[in-house]
Formats: structure tokens, C-alpha cells, sequence
């Protein structure tokens, strides 16, 4: 939807059709989601909202996470001892993290680099 074109529109088209098979509700979700009859630039601001918020979201969402982890620790179903095979989160997940989130942006960035036209 986002380059809005004819490939775009319908597609957007199709996909959200598809939530019209939801029972009860499906006519009216897939209404709200294109905010009218059709899709239209309303759809459009909608979907370009939604791929701005999403990495925020999941960001915060990762964050919470974390935290839980790190405050109460994993689950431990079968009720073993494991404490002797534990290792603190930080510093070394908090760095092995760290350190495979910089290989990828250099990564990244030598592709950019050296690669701009493919």
C-alpha cells in the first residue's frame, strides 16, 4: 500500500478482503481498516501509521520483556536444580547481544556502502 500503486491498491485490496470471512464482524473490521468503502488514502495513512508505530511497539514490548526475565528469571517446569549452570544476564548475554547487534549494522552498512544500486 505504502508506494501506491495499482500493484498496492490491490493488493491491499485482496488481503484485507480476506478478514471479511471473520465471522459476525468481518464486513465492518475490514470497513474500519480501509476507514470508508474502498481503499483509500485514509487506508493509506492507516497502514503508514501502523509501519511507523509497529517497531515501537515491539521494541517496548521486547523491553518489558527482558525486564521480566531479568527480575524473575525462566521457567523452570520440570522443578530441577539449575542454578549451578546459570549464568547472569548481564554483562554476558547483555554484550554477546551487543556484539551480534554490531556485526549486523556493520554488515549492514558495507552493503550499503559498497553495494548502493543493488
Amino acid at each position: 500500500v505504502l508506494p501506491w500503486g495499482q500493484m498496492s491498491f490491490w493488493g491491499a485490496t485482496v488481503i484485507t478482503n480476506l478478514l471479511s470471512a471473520v465471522p459476525y464482524v468481518g464486513n465492518a473490521l475490514v470497513q474500519w481498516i480501509w476507514g470508508g468503502f474502498s481503499v483509500d488514502n485514509a487506508t493509506l495513512n492507516r497502514f503508514f501509521a501502523f509501519h511507523f508505530l509497529l517497531p515501537f511497539v515491539i521494541a517496548g514490548a521486547t523491553l518489558i520483556h527482558l525486564l521480566f526475565l531479568h527480575e524473575t528469571g525462566s521457567n523452570n517446569p520440570l522443578g530441577l536444580n539449575s542454578n549451578a549452570d546459570k549464568i547472569s544476564f548481564h554483562p554476558y548475554f547483555s554484550y554477546k547481544d551487543l556484539l551480534g547487534f554490531a556485526a549486523l549494522l556493520m554488515a549492514l552498512t558495507a552493503l550499503a556502502l559498497f553495494s548502493p544500486t543493488s
